[in-house]
């Protein structure tokens, strides 16, 4: 499973690649984990990404032309295969729509300016502590889990639960499709399907049938 793993923080400092012949690539620090075809799992830390390729630092790094799915912080789900091999990692390009590339394109500023700028942590939607903090959560193989709602916005919510599912895990809870985006030490953060209108809305389908 995708899980976060802290052994990923020993990896190699940045190192400075060619520029992408399509798009332009920026400078950033963010971890994640990556999957090869054969379905090994591994931490991974970007260096270097644009809408279109990113440098991966792994341990692994699989055979020129071999597809990879990744999920990194703060950018979430890409996929893609390896283009070439550099030291200490690869290039793998990226498959995209081209909605996905813009919403990627602008994350990745955000995360090249955030520190150079005293940015605060990106959130689409202000957050707030729900009403009823009790709901559930339901994997798609039935498993049923009680969890306390830490807060809520109209994109998702941060849930305290007792299992950590893997990064980009579909669920439902309460009433509202999401998936997982993130993990932290007593919960996740998930994502909702879709961006609801209104919180009064979201806090009605996160109670309990």
């Amino acid at each position: 499973m995708i899980t976060d793993d802290p052994a990923s923080e020993r990896l190699a400092p940045p190192r400075s690649f060619a520029p992408s012949a399509r798009f332009q690539r920026v400078k950033i620090s963010v971890l994640g984990r990556y999957m090869l075809q054969d379905r090994r799992e591994f931490p991974c830390q970007v260096l270097e990404m644009s809408p279109g390729d990113a440098a991966v630092v792994v341990p692994i790094a699989g055979q020129i032309g071999e597809k990879v799915i990744a999920y990194i912080d703060h950018v979430g789900r890409i996929e893609g295969s390896v283009v070439a091999h550099i030291d200490g990692g690869f290039m793998m390009d990226i498959v995209a729509s081209p909605r996905k590339r813009d919403k990627m394109a602008a994350q990745l500023t955000w995360l090249a300016n955030k520190d150079t700028l005293n940015l605060p942590e990106d959130r689409r939607h202000e957050r707030v502590v729900p009403d009823n903090r009790h709901s559930t959560v339901v994997l798609d193989d039935g498993r049923r889990y009680n969890c306390k709602i830490i807060d809520i916005s109209l994109s998702g919510a941060a849930i305290e639960l007792a299992v950590r599912p893997a990064m980009g895990t579909p669920v439902t809870l309460g009433r509202m499709r999401a998936r997982v985006i993130r993990h932290f030490q007593d919960g996740v953060a998930v994502e909702f399907a879709s961006s609801q209108e209104m919180l009064n809305v979201v806090q009605q389908n996160l109670r309990l049938n």
